[in-house]
């Protein structure tokens, strides 16, 4: 058969597509802002007939349906990045966290650590050799998919074709479910004037030539925002932001200084609007690729002079970091946060960036503390912390003693509270007398 014969003989509804689906499957469903919500929608409708299905994604959009309360013992999420839509089940204990570097999200699917059964996910609609594109979301989807046992995909006509290790062809694909509706979009909160003099200070960090990861949220855009004027910027990230086209249009960012994939911009995906998805459509600068290999250390540090800036929830006064839980309570999950701070710090002339407000919005708790707070997961080890930078400056901490760390972090943290670390410091042993400049 020819591949459009073979793509009309498996054209179904989302009902037929998911009728496949057995009690005690393990179904991969579509993450970031490519969440097949209608393939999710068909599932959940079959609650009463399903035991023990086990939903497992990383970070998606919009509503959960499969953790409502009604639907225990039908389904149960193993969630490897919670997200907002996940957090309570999580932390109430309905729904499983796995933490784990994104680079080795594609290792669990192919060795089997998280077996598949089904894969639910977003393509593009074929183009005329019968290939679609994940689109928007390459680098978790696209492992999971062709380690799965069968595919169910909706078509989406909205669907950007992104290009580079992002495609499939129909034969592989077990049935197609065809829609036409909005993506998910997400847009970060415009940074408040503390997060754009955090933004103001890591940009001083970066010099013509620099090659970028950005990671989620308000800061990276705002770091962004005051690159205007830098020179062949390239760009080498897990997640293709909404601020990067407009640096691509004014020239900044080119990439033709890479050595890695010189001229292109390397993603695994996006987490945007549809302005964003409308740039990425077809666009030959983008390569969007599977995350073991955009997020492998060794592949982050073949770019030279590579920048990661990733955020904090909290870091200790020798340069612990927790990123993913608030004290016992999961807040999101490692993402690629410590694959880039280790790539970056191999990198020649790399430079791995933490940046983390002072204190909490309402500036009565300090982000750096004298001991994080019990029960919260160090995600990257003091040893891997090069750069601190907060709206009072910029720490540097590689290859200082903790006694140096703990004077450096104290000098950028809120001077409301320095007097307080200062004494905890002090309470701790990390040094043994006063240094002039802070307190």
């Amino acid at each position: 058969m020819s591949w459009m014969q073979i793509y009309r003989s498996r054209l179904k509804s989302a009902q037929e597509a998911v009728s496949s689906i057995k009690s005690g499957n393990k179904v991969y469903v579509g993450s970031g802002c490519a969440t097949p919500h209608e393939l999710i929608t068909a599932l959940t409708q079959r609650a009463d007939e399903l035991q023990d299905v086990e939903i497992i994604h990383h970070l998606t959009l919009g509503d959960a349906p499969y953790l409502a309360p009604e639907m225990k013992g039908s389904f149960r999420l193993n969630d490897c990045f919670v997200g907002s839509n996940t957090r309570e089940a999580v932390n109430e204990g309905r729904a499983d966290y796995v933490p784990v570097h994104l680079h080795e999200m594609a290792r669990l699917f192919r060795r089997k650590v998280l077996p598949l059964d089904c894969a639910m996910v977003i393509l593009s609609p074929p183009d005329e050799h019968g290939f679609c594109s994940f689109g928007i979301e390459v680098g978790v989807t696209k492992p999971a998919a062709l380690s799965a046992k069968f595919i169910i995909a909706e078509v989406n006509r909205q669907m950007p074709r992104t290009l580079g290790d992002s495609f499939i062809h129909i034969s592989k694909v077990d049935a197609f479910v065809e829609v036409d509706r909005d993506l998910d979009e997400f847009r970060p909160q415009v940074p408040s004037d503390v997060e754009k003099e955090i933004g103001r200070n890591i940009a001083s960090l970066i010099e013509d030539k620099a090659c970028l990861q950005l990671g989620l949220g308000s800061i990276p855009n705002a770091v962004l925002d005051h690159l205007d004027d830098r020179k062949d910027l390239g760009v080498h990230t897990e997640m293709f932001t909404e601020a990067l086209p407009g640096l691509v249009d004014k020239g900044v960012v080119t990439g033709e200084a890479k050595n890695f994939h010189t001229g292109k911009v390397v993603a695994g995906f996006i987490m945007g609007t549809r302005e964003v998805y409308d740039f990425a459509h077809d666009n030959a600068l983008l390569e969007f690729h599977q995350t073991d290999y955009v997020n492998h250390p060794i592949n982050i540090a073949a770019n030279d002079n590579m920048v990661a800036v990733n955020a904090a929830i909290q870091i200790d006064l020798t340069g612990q970091v927790c990123s993913d839980s608030i004290g016992e309570t999961i807040f999101s999950g490692f993402g690629g946060q410590a694959d880039f701070m280790r790539g970056a710090a191999m990198s020649k002339g790399g430079l791995p960036i933490i940046a983390v407000p002072s204190t909490t919005s309402d500036g009565h708790i300090s982000r750096i503390v004298p001991n994080l707070d019990p029960g919260s997961g160090v995600v990257v080890t003091r040893a891997d912390v090069h750069v601190v930078v907060t709206e009072f400056g910029v720490a540097h901490l590689l290859g200082r003693n903790v006694r140096q760390r703990a004077e450096a972090l104290i000098s950028i943290a809120h001077p409301d509270f320095r007097e307080t670390l200062l004494e905890s410091a002090h309470g701790r042993g990390l040094f043994g007398r006063l240094f002039p400049g802070i307190g």
